[in-house]
């Protein structure tokens, strides 16, 4: 993992403010395919709405390389430093 990616998880900690679902959802996205890889996991029941929400997210990067992954992560965070700042 790069420095910058280890760096923008450490900033997501301390954000001063919790994102919105949206942005939370696609920090997991991007976390999860750059740190796991693809999807590995069942696709969770109806019922299960937020493990339902946070498992589409993750398979729409299937296939995506870690070092895109990380860099999509990386952009996220800058943004939401910019909104939400440290």
């Amino acid at each position: 993992m790069s420095k910058e990616f280890l760096t923008a998880v450490d900033y997501v900690r301390k954000l001063s403010k919790t994102p919105n679902n949206e942005e939370l959802t696609n920090l997991y996205k991007y976390y999860k395919q750059a740190t796991v890889g693809n999807i590995n996991i069942n696709e969770p029941s109806m019922l299960n709405i937020k493990g339902r929400q946070k498992w589409t997210a993750w398979n729409s990067v299937k296939d995506m390389n870690k070092n895109t992954a990380e860099y999509n992560y990386v952009l996220l965070v800058n943004s939401l430093n910019q909104k939400y700042g440290i």
